[in-house]
C-alpha cells in the first residue's frame, strides 16, 4: 500500500484514535459489581427498595482524553467521505466518554445514553407488544433445561471455534449481568459462572458470541485503519443485529428468545416514561407474567449506570440486518469489523483505497439459512 502524504495523515489521525480510546470499554464500568447481593436485597423488599448498585472505579482522566480527541487535525484528511466519518467518529467516542463519566449518576447518564443509543419509538414499542402475543416454546422439552455449569460450557465454545481460524481467551465472571459476553480490546470470552446453561442457550450465545462478536473483533485487527477494531459510530445496533441473525440462520433463533428481546425495549421505553427501577421490574413481573429472576435481569441491563437505553437496539438491529438479507446484499461487509449498516459505502470506499480489508472471517451461520421456524419468519417479516 503507497503511503502518499494524505494517506500518511490519515494513518497518524486514526493511530492517535486508537491510543486514546483502549481505555473505554462502556461494558466494562456500566456493570455493577453487586448485582447478586443487591437482587437479594430488592426480593425481601417484596420489590419496594430500589437496588443501589456500584460500579467499578474509572482509571483514566475524561477531561484530557476530550481535549486530545477534539485537536486531532481532521483538515488534513483530503477525502471528504473519510474526513466526515472520522468527525462521526470523534463525537461519538466524546459521547461514550460521557456516558462513562456520569454512571451511576442518575438522569446525567440517562441523557448521554440518549445521544450515544436514543430511545425506542412507538413503532419498536408497538414491535416488541406484537411479539409478545406469541406462545413461547415449551420450556420442560429437553433442550431449554438448565444443564451445563460455565466451565462444562467452555468445551462447547472450543469445540464450535474448531470452525475459525483464530484463538481468544476464555474468562469467568460473577460480576456481569449477561449470561456471556466478548469483550473486544481483550479478545476475551466471558461466561457467567453464577448462570446453568441449556443446549438452546449454548446453541445460541457459540453463534452469537463467537459467530459474530468474536469474529467482527478479529476481522476489525486486519485493517490498515484501527478504527474497525475500536468501532464505527452506533455500531451496537448493525453488531447486535447480526449477532441475533446469526441465532436465526443456525435455527436456534426461539419466541422465547424475540419475547426477551421485546421485554428489553418494554424496559427501555420505561425509563423514558421516568420509572424507577422496582417500577420497571413490577411492569415486566406483574403485568406481563414474567418470572422474577428473569424480570430481575431485564431490569438491570435497562436501569445500570442511571438509565442505559442500548438494550432496545437488539430487536431493530435485527430488522435491519434480516431486511439487508432478504434483499440480497453483503453479510460479509458487515462483518469487516466493529461496523454500522449506515456506513456500508465508506466502508466499500476504504477497501477500494486499500486502507481496508475484506472479511476475512466469515460468519458460520451466514452460509445457508437452516431457520426451520415458520412462526419466527412470520413474526421478523411483520415487524414495521
Amino acid at each position: 500500500m503507497k503511503h502518499d502524504v494524505a494517506t500518511k495523515a490519515l494513518l497518524d489521525i486514526d493511530e492517535q484514535i486508537d491510543s486514546l480510546v483502549k481505555q473505554i470499554e462502556l461494558l466494562s464500568y456500566v456493570n455493577p459489581t453487586n448485582i447478586e447481593e443487591e437482587k437479594i436485597r430488592f426480593f425481601s423488599s417484596k420489590y419496594l427498595s430500589d437496588p443501589v448498585f456500584k460500579y467499578p472505579e474509572i482509571n483514566f482522566d475524561r477531561f484530557k482524553l476530550h481535549r486530545a480527541l477534539f485537536t486531532l487535525p481532521l483538515e488534513q484528511i483530503e477525502d471528504t467521505t473519510v474526513k466526515n466519518l472520522y468527525e462521526d467518529i470523534i463525537y461519538a467516542y466524546s459521547g461514550l466518554i460521557q456516558c462513562i463519566q456520569t454512571i451511576g449518576d442518575g438522569k446525567k447518564f440517562y441523557y448521554n445514553c440518549l445521544r450515544c443509543f436514543g430511545t425506542p419509538t412507538e413503532n419498536d414499542v408497538e414491535n416488541a407488544k406484537f411479539i409478545l402475543h406469541f406462545e413461547e416454546e415449551n420450556q420442560e422439552e429437553g433442550v431449554f433445561k438448565p444443564k451445563y455449569t460455565a466451565t462444562e460450557t467452555e468445551v462447547f465454545f472450543k469445540d464450535y471455534s474448531k470452525k475459525y481460524d483464530f484463538s481468544y481467551n476464555i474468562k469467568y465472571s460473577d460480576k456481569i449481568s449477561a449470561i456471556a459476553m466478548v469483550l473486544n480490546n481483550v479478545k476475551t470470552l466471558v461466561l457467567n459462572s453464577n448462570h446453568k446453561y441449556s443446549e438452546n442457550e449454548i446453541a445460541v450465545l457459540t453463534n452469537h458470541e463467537i459467530g459474530v462478536h468474536m469474529v467482527t473483533t478479529m476481522n476489525g485487527l486486519l485493517h490498515p485503519l484501527k478504527i474497525f477494531s475500536h468501532g464505527f459510530p452506533n455500531n451496537e445496533e448493525t453488531q447486535e443485529g447480526l449477532a441475533v441473525f446469526s441465532e436465526y440462520m443456525s435455527n436456534n433463533l426461539t419466541i422465547k428468545r424475540l419475547k426477551e428481546l421485546a421485554y428489553r425495549v418494554i424496559a427501555v421505553d420505561s425509563l423514558a416514561k421516568g420509572y424507577t427501577f422496582s417500577r420497571t421490574f413490577r411492569l415486566l413481573h406483574n403485568q406481563y407474567d414474567l418470572e422474577r429472576e428473569e424480570a430481575f435481569y431485564i431490569t438491570v441491563r435497562a436501569h445500570r449506570g442511571g438509565g442505559f437505553t442500548k438494550d432496545y437496539l437488539y430487536l431493530t438491529g435485527l430488522k435491519k440486518i434480516y431486511d439487508y438479507y432478504h434483499a440480497g446484499k453483503d453479510l460479509s461487509l458487515l462483518l469487516t469489523g466493529k461496523v454500522s449498516l449506515v456506513y456500508a459505502n465508506e466502508i466499500t470506499t476504504l477497501i477500494d483505497k486499500g486502507l481496508a480489508l475484506p472479511s476475512k472471517h466469515i460468519t458460520d451461520a451466514y452460509a445457508e439459512n437452516k431457520n426451520a421456524n415458520k412462526k419466527v419468519d412470520f413474526i421478523l417479516k411483520s415487524l414495521k
